[in-house]
């Protein structure tokens, strides 16, 4: 097992010892609409999946995200980096998350529960003022429609279980109006329904 990329060799024991504690614990009891992933080879890095909380443009995705402990942690905070792609404010086109608990608001203490639920958080309450993807705050000051919108699509294309063929673009998202000459649109009220499952199967 290489352990070149890791952290594990340069914890001390009594940090190693903490950090396995709580991360089976959390595997074991995770917190609501979050799910945890822990390595058995690498136990400082921790991948997770998190919920996109219902009420949000981010609902009914599943997205993949990764927090890393650094040598000096717990004096440091883990770095965090979504692996599914999202439209958001806080979150960079590398995935890197921008907030305070992972910055200057980290206390040793916190621990790594408290990182996962201010990260589920920061999807139900962006914060525009401290933004990573500039575009991503700008829409949400000032037009939240297009704001929702760019969310809610690339939601739809990377974190529902899209391919990973997936247009990259938001333009290049699903066009269910090609499909008006189906005859599976005689569903009536279901026809919407219909429609969104069968753009999402193009992808």
């Amino acid at each position: 097992m290489s352990l070149q990329n890791s952290n594990v060799e340069n914890l001390p024991p009594h940090v190693l010892r903490l950090v396995y504690k709580e991360v089976s614990a959390l595997a074991a009891d995770p917190p609501e609409g979050i799910k945890i992933y822990p390595s058995e080879e690498d136990i400082t890095e921790l991948h997770t999946a998190i919920e996109g909380p219902e009420g949000t443009p981010f609902a009914g995705g599943i997205f993949r995200m990764r927090l890393v402990l650094g040598k000096d942690f717990p004096a440091v905070p883990p770095k965090g980096y979504f692996l599914t792609k999202i439209f958001h404010p806080n979150v960079g086109h590398k995935g890197e998350i921008c907030v305070n608990v992972l910055k200057r608001d980290w206390k040793a203490e916190l621990g790594l529960k408290h990182v996962l639920l201010t990260i589920k958080c920061l999807l139900i309450h962006p914060n525009p003022e401290s933004a990573l993807n500039e575009e991503a705050g700008r829409l949400l000051l000032e037009d939240y429609a297009e704001y929702e919108s760019r969310a809610r699509l690339l939601t739809e294309i990377h974190a529902m279980g899209g391919t990973s063929g997936a247009p990259q673009d938001p333009n290049d998202g699903p066009q269910p109006k090609k499909h008006a000459g189906d005859p599976m649109k005689r569903a009536g009220p279901r026809k919407k329904k219909a429609d969104k499952k069968r753009a999402l199967r193009r992808l």
